[in-house]
């Protein structure tokens, strides 16, 4: 079975997941956590904070933060973040236990991101994206936030894109965010080699899916979620089971 016809129930699958309407995401389990992140209207920071949050620990875990913060501020105003020190981030990231894995780097970024929005977007997170722009501008955005990189970057402007349906003059430059599940299910597929570089798996993508590479994302990553794990995979489930070199 060639990569072509692979890529094409993987990108009708992606196109039928990004057309779906605007539905609550649950970026962490806890239904009030994931209010705060779905409010782009009222707390859009809250949003771009926790995408600055997800590093190095589970990513439910690293959403939960600025919820987490706001429940220690009695609030998640951005007047009330934007007055704080970055000691009083630190310890907001600190105390009584660690938040993070890494506390101290991760309060700088906290701190530093607040900084950002205050100053480059008036205090409004939600000029990141407002006005249509073009996804490599957003992503651009994004990586000026202290502590993102190429795939936290493109991962946020693929959440406003197919989650939020914020709209952006094209989709070229959402890439999809590498990551250990994208890695197996890609090589299990036959679509990279054995020990693929990240920057093999992206361009990969961009070649199966020129006009919206992202649009692989989110259903590679549920199949090595959900079907396609390291050991014992559930193949029989899984919707690739008809066109998987693994399976034929």
């Amino acid at each position: 079975m060639n990569s072509h016809r692979i890529a094409e129930i993987l990108v009708d699958k992606g196109k039928t997941l990004f057309d779906s309407p605007r539905n609550i995401v649950a970026f962490t389990g806890n239904i009030q956590a994931d209010n705060l992140l779905n409010d782009l209207e009222n707390t859009p920071h809250a949003f771009v904070l926790a995408c600055v949050m997800d590093r190095q620990i589970k990513a439910e875990l690293a959403w939960q933060i600025p919820y987490l913060i706001s429940g220690k501020l009695g609030n998640f105003n951005f007047q009330t973040l934007a007055a704080l020190s970055l000691q009083e981030a630190e310890n907001l990231m600190t105390v009584p236990s660690p938040l993070h894995r890494f506390p101290s780097e991760m309060s700088k970024n906290f701190y530093f991101a607040v900084q950002t929005i205050s100053e480059t977007y008036g205090g409004v997170a939600s000029n990141i994206w407002n006005g249509k722009p073009s996804s490599a501008e957003v992503v651009y955005r994004f990586l000026q936030f202290r502590g993102v990189g190429q795939k936290i970057g493109t991962m946020a402007a693929n959440i406003l894109a197919r989650n939020f349906k914020v709209e952006f003059s094209d989709y070229y430059s959402i890439d999809i965010s590498v990551d250990v599940h994208i890695k197996r299910v890609f090589y299990r597929l036959g679509l990279i080699p054995d020990q693929a570089s990240n920057e093999q798996i992206i361009f990969r993508a961009r070649a199966l899916s020129p006009q919206f590479p992202g649009l692989l994302d989110l259903p590679v990553w549920e199949i090595g979620r959900t079907w396609c794990k390291p050991s014992e995979p559930n193949c029989s489930e899984c919707f690739m089971q008809q066109v998987c070199p693994k399976t034929l």
